[in-house]
């Protein structure tokens, strides 16, 4: 089959065509490499590269992925004060005899710090604890100097530590000189030994509490295609029309001033094209159904509440009773916020009746978590994870009876698939009274399910939350997806409640809204709630009734 060279020359952009002229059949295309050799733009090489495999002149090869590091902000503090095990060893070469939790206070370091950095100290045979929980040094003192052992083991393992700092510090400085290179280190630059190290220092996500984040990149290679869109064909037909990719596709007031514009090539355009549809704006489909779930609960006498995306730990898990050094707390991994890192303070009563509660129980009743709660962690700042932090701030002002909700937009650390991500909504709510029951619960969650979300089946499954006894999950079954939860729920239990000044039973709630839409709207995947394509936005509208 023959190909029509004039209409493909024709329609090629100046960046298609300076790519086609300057590399050869075998050539291994990539956006870094076609943006360097022909002095383009950033963006500039990935629109190309695109638009040619869009018209078959280049196709897909393969996608190299690479691996880098770079300092976070703890990062550079460790390597301007030493890390945790470089400080506690000088901490303890000055003042022996303390325990782990008088070296954390001691050093202003979180106790799961002080922790991870003794064990590793003490596999090194840097450091030990005697019978009395007391942490001692195992070496001699004459083999310490500068807070890090002098040889053995354990001086090649900071050795290689101190040397990952100064290797990603130097190649940050190197790139803010405008030396052509990224301030990534390179995994491909490190040793084997190096790689190990770096890996217990490094995270993917959520890298604040890390000295090293992880970074992967990908790299599309392209090459041009074997298809019928022939390379040396259309490069060809280019020299014999004498298109150089040089041509000018704008005349300016400067080009006429200066009459640079003489003696140039013009691009050619097609003056047939048919001009953009002029389409008025409509309201997006999502934020019509978040309207709606705000008027059905108004509409049943509950008051909206809402407050800040950052908040405090204090108000985002402890006044949920959830531990400060628990497992309970990796249910939600949160964004820290890098400065300010910490609120100037929380508010009393609450921070002692809470503190109280961890420790001792409180007046709810109950043990507590039996641990020393951290006045100081406690202020730390990160975006809520979860819409419970304003039920928890609406309790102590709350009328008796109440109902009160909120359409909450939260931040957790998630893999992105068809029913997660990374930063949702949630539609929290608490209904406070007397009589008060777990009857009262599984009735708002049936008219969430089947009401609002429109699901046909539903099941109601026991769940775990450190801040309600009995909990409960509620699921439905997505046509598609098949069954997944819509949220958690359960009756506050007394640690929250009795700390915030409530004395009555208090049912609450936490439910995927952004899933309940998904059900709702007919969609089979969250990412198309705030999908980019405004055609497909505009066909769901149709859909509904309203004009596209």
């Amino acid at each position: 089959m023959s190909i029509d060279l004039r209409n493909i020359v024709k329609n090629l952009h100046p960046l298609e065509v300076k790519i086609i002229l300057r590399y050869q059949k075998g050539d291994e295309l990539t956006i870094d490499r076609v943006e360097s050799d022909l002095g383009l733009k950033s963006g500039n090489g990935n629109q190309a590269l695109s638009w040619l495999a869009g018209k078959g002149i280049v196709t897909e090869l393969r996608r190299d992925t690479a691996v880098f590091y770079e300092l976070t902000a703890l990062g550079r503090e460790w390597k301007e004060k030493g890390s945790p095990e470089e400080r506690i060893i000088e901490l303890v070469r000055i003042q022996s005899g303390l325990g782990l939790p008088e070296i954390a206070a001691a050093l202003r370091l979180p106790n799961r710090d002080v922790g991870s950095a003794f064990g590793s100290l003490s596999r090194l045979g840097v450091l030990a604890m005697d019978g009395g929980k007391r942490v001692v040094m195992v070496l001699p003192p004459d083999q310490i100097e500068n807070g890090r052992p002098a040889k053995g083991a354990a001086a090649e393992h900071f050795s290689l530590v101190r040397g990952l700092f100064d290797k990603a510090a130097a190649r940050e400085l190197t790139a803010e000189a405008g030396a052509g290179v990224t301030g990534l280190l390179p995994a491909a630059e490190l040793s084997p030994d190096e790689k190990n190290a770096i890996a217990g220092m490094a995270k993917k996500r959520g890298a604040a509490d890390a000295a090293f984040r992880q970074i992967e990149r990908e790299t599309v290679v392209f090459g041009f295609s074997s298809a019928e869109t022939d390379r040396d064909q259309i490069a060809a037909a280019l020299e014999a029309a004498g298109i150089t990719g040089e041509e000018i596709g704008a005349l300016d007031a400067g080009m006429l001033a200066s009459g640079s514009w003489k003696g140039r090539v013009f691009r050619s355009y097609n003056v047939r094209v048919p001009p953009t549809r002029l389409i008025p704006g409509r309201t997006n489909p999502y934020a019509q159904f978040l309207e709606g779930v705000k008027d059905k609960l108004s509409s049943l006498g509950f008051e909206e509440f809402d407050g800040p995306l950052v908040e405090t730990e204090f108000w985002n898990s402890d006044a949920l009773f959830m531990p400060q050094f628990h497992s309970a707390r990796d249910i939600h991994d949160v964004y820290r916020l890098a400065a300010p890192e910490r609120a100037g303070a929380v508010e009393e009563p609450w921070l002692s009746n809470v503190a109280a509660a961890h420790e001792t129980g409180g007046v709810s009743g109950s043990r507590g978590w039996t641990y020393s709660f951290d006045r100081d962690f406690t202020r730390r700042l990160i975006l809520r994870s979860q819409g419970t932090v304003l039920s928890a701030k609406t309790l102590p002002r709350a009328k008796i009876p109440g109902k009160y909700f909120g359409i909450v937009r939260c931040f957790r650390y998630d893999k992105v698939d068809a029913t997660h991500l990374p930063d949702f909504y949630q539609t929290e709510g608490i209904v406070l009274g007397e009589e008060v029951n777990l009857k009262t619960l599984l009735g708002m969650l049936e008219m969430f399910a089947m009401e609002v979300a429109g699901a046909k089946e539903v099941k109601y499954v026991p769940g775990y939350f450190p801040f309600t006894e009995p909990s409960v999950e509620v699921h439905i079954k997505h046509p598609v997806l098949g069954w997944f939860e819509l949220g958690g729920s359960g009756i506050f239990r007394p640690e929250v409640t009795e700390s915030l000044g409530v004395h009555v039973p208090v049912a609450a709630w936490g439910i995927g809204i952004d899933r309940m839409a998904l059900m709702a709207l007919g969609l089979n995947d969250l990412r198309e709630l705030f999908s980019c394509d405004i055609e497909n936005v505009r066909l769901r509208r149709a859909k509904e009734g309203a004009a596209p």
